[in-house]
């Protein structure tokens, strides 16, 4: 780690709100790295010497409303401590933009892996990339069996209506980060607003679940779910449609920096597989699950269409960004064609 400017992190004013908020944490002069793989809020691994944290805030500039929430992804992360799904412990939140020029929380390190590229899930064995899928789909069960209210997240969200919202919520957040034309995108939204299905339970939504968002230790287990920006309760359902695209929507695209190194092509089981084990696993019924992952398939072209919008206006840092448009169109035609197979 160094010692250097950090974008986005200052460490002197990082050290001193420490050493106010909570007297005797650190050890020594801080240190920190930006950590890459990171596509939307930042990350940084922070140390004094002798412990290790991990610091997150909104990107820099260009910043959604609602769509980089430091308080959401704290309080979700600290009410689900103690529960069957694996979060790291946080910290200290602070809301006071005069002290990084955003909000941000600290939270602990966990040691592990993250697979987020095929040179990672290479070093898999055949059974540990079976075991591993397995083990992605049951925390996402786990979750989803969770009652909010015993977790203190009944008032998290509202599930009525959940659906309705997001289809608005995502085609407004594609109008905000608009700088070009792109085919078939208002159809597909209008597609999902019309064929909006019945939610047939509410529950706690990760909103962005996928192997990339999980840190995995040496022995091969999930050590922790990361990432709850857009955690709220709603319908489950859309966690699966999205990690069904997750894992086979981008197979086959070139150059492609987002979930790249999962999927049958790596030699794990296959989406469909995927979605057998969480029916077995929470008892739910997947036969209307197209409408999911054609919503899927929408939200993370408007997700990299922002990004997009954010490189191509020099507004954020990290490498691999500068082959994200491409990715928009080809996920706005396979959501059509996921809604015309119905």
């Amino acid at each position: 780690m160094t010692a250097e400017p950090l974008p986005g992190l200052d460490l002197d004013r990082l050290r001193t709100h420490l050493d106010a908020e909570r007297p005797g944490l650190l050890a020594g002069p801080l240190t920190g790295e930006l950590v890459q793989g990171g596509r939307s809020n930042l990350t940084y691994l922070v140390g004094d010497g002798q412990q290790r944290w991990v610091v997150r805030r909104p990107p820099l500039g260009h910043v959604l409303a609602t769509a980089h929430d430091m308080g959401r992804e704290f309080r979700v992360m600290s009410a689900l401590a103690g529960t069957a799904v694996p979060v790291p412990r946080t910290h200290l939140l602070c809301q006071d933009d005069s002290v990084l020029g955003a909000p941000f929380y600290v939270m602990e390190y966990v040691p592990g892996t993250v697979y987020r590229t095929p040179q990672l899930t290479e070093q898999l064995t055949p059974h540990q990339r079976v075991e591993l899928s397995w083990q992605l789909v049951d925390v996402l069960a786990d979750l989803h069996s969770i009652d909010p209210d015993s977790v203190g997240l009944g008032d998290f969200g509202r599930p009525a209506g959940f659906l309705e919202r997001q289809v608005r919520r995502w085609s407004k957040q594609l109008a905000a980060s608009r700088s070009r034309d792109l085919d078939g995108i208002e159809e597909l939204a209008t597609r999902l607003a019309e064929n909006v299905p019945a939610t047939p339970r509410a529950g706690i939504v990760h909103g962005d679940y996928r192997l990339d968002n999980v840190i995995v230790g040496d022995d091969q287990r999930i050590r922790a779910v990361l990432d709850w920006e857009m955690a709220t309760l709603g319908d489950p359902l859309t966690d699966l449609g999205l990690l069904a695209v997750y894992w086979e929507g981008f197979n086959g695209v070139e150059r492609n920096p987002i979930a790249k190194g999962v999927g049958p092509e790596y030699g794990f089981p296959s989406a469909r597989q995927l979605l057998d084990r969480y029916a077995e696993r929470s008892g739910t019924d997947l036969s209307g699950l197209d409408w999911y992952v054609a919503f899927g398939f929408f939200k993370i072209a408007v997700i990299l269409e922002g990004i997009h919008y954010r490189y191509i206006h020099d507004q954020t840092v990290g490498e691999g960004f500068d082959h994200v448009g491409a990715l928009v169109a080809p996920l706005v035609a396979q959501g059509l064609a996921t809604l015309k197979e119905e």
